[in-house]
């Protein structure tokens, strides 16, 4: 029997973590911080990613959507989250909600594919190297971005469109700090026997098949890696391989812990925090990451300072 509403398009309440009105404080200028550093640190690395002759391979193409990407995803909810903690008005209303869930579920799944993309990436660097200027040719590069960024516009017209038929009849109240497909699914006062299952089928696609294809590309470098006589070379090999390794293990690791879980458990604080994770935390250590243990990146970044500083001398 379906569900009727009177009012079916009204505004919803992002309860977030109203309860303990401290931590919103507490929470609001450590995003807030998170945020700026988010939008600082990607920009600098599209920047040096466009700019630098010597970054104009795919390593650093795939790099540079994965930077906008996390800049755009970041400010699908982040500046809604600030306006939330800040305020003791939690309203958003409804057509804003659905605008973020469309635009938050894109984004996110966007990012799945990505991550496969760039191991496929280092793979192909790696096992077959004198293959891979043929392999990964600029053309290639374009259509595998393209893919990334198609797939997950599709998932979230699928998922989002699916989600928002649902009745949100007398309960408003959403027990999260963004409007997201678990806790929306949770709100509704309809048999959600297909949302879920809906759900759980497009978490297989986007994060248990992407995962294990990441873990067999990584399989197959170190084996290959193994392969090589030389120490540095290993070395070397590794380090082209590691960041990413780090940046797939922050952001599974935590979009599993939330869209993995049974719906009777999702309201638990843990899921709160966990979207903070990788809405928040993740875009903002993915550049420090490729910067950091990335030496040409740190280079460019040097090199383009120093251009800066020079030409405002």
């Amino acid at each position: 029997m379906t569900t009727v509403c009177n009012d079916s398009h009204g505004d919803f309440i992002l309860l977030g973590f109203s309860d303990r009105p401290h931590l919103e404080k507490v929470l609001f200028g450590v995003i807030f911080i998170f945020y700026c550093l988010t939008l600082a640190g990607n920009t600098i690395i599209i920047v040096v990613s466009l700019k630098d002759p010597k970054l104009q391979v795919p390593m650093y193409f795939f790099l540079c959507n994965l930077s906008l990407l996390d800049i755009c995803f970041t400010s699908s909810c982040v500046p809604q989250m600030l306006v939330n903690l800040g305020s003791p008005n939690k309203i958003i209303t409804y057509h804003g909600c659905a605008t973020q869930l469309y635009i938050f579920l894109w984004l996110g799944a966007t990012e799945c594919v990505l991550l496969v993309v760039m191991a496929v990436d280092r793979y192909v660097a790696v096992c077959h190297p004198l293959r891979y200027t043929t392999v990964m040719h600029p053309k290639v590069c374009l259509q595998l971005a393209v893919l990334a960024w198609g797939a997950g516009l599709i998932q979230s017209l699928i998922q989002s469109s699916a989600t928002l038929r649902l009745p949100f009849c007398s309960q408003r109240e959403v027990d999260d700090i963004v409007c997201e497909v678990p806790a929306l699914i949770q709100l509704s006062s309809a048999d959600t026997t297909y949302n879920e299952v809906q759900m759980s089928i497009a978490s297989v696609i986007l994060l248990v098949l992407p995962l294990v294809i990441i873990l067999s590309s990584y399989g197959a470098i170190v084996k290959s890696v193994l392969k090589i006589k030389s120490t540095e070379g290993q070395k070397k090999a590794f380090g082209t391989c590691t960041s990413h390794i780090l940046v797939v293990s922050l952001f599974y690791g935590t979009v599993t812990g939330v869209y993995l879980q049974p719906k009777t458990h999702y309201a638990h604080e843990q899921g709160k925090f966990l979207t903070l994770l990788y809405t928040v935390i993740t875009p903002t250590l993915n550049p420090l990451i490729y910067t950091l243990r990335n030496k040409e990146v740190k280079g460019a970044v040097i090199r383009l300072g120093w251009r800066t500083w020079s030409s405002h001398r």
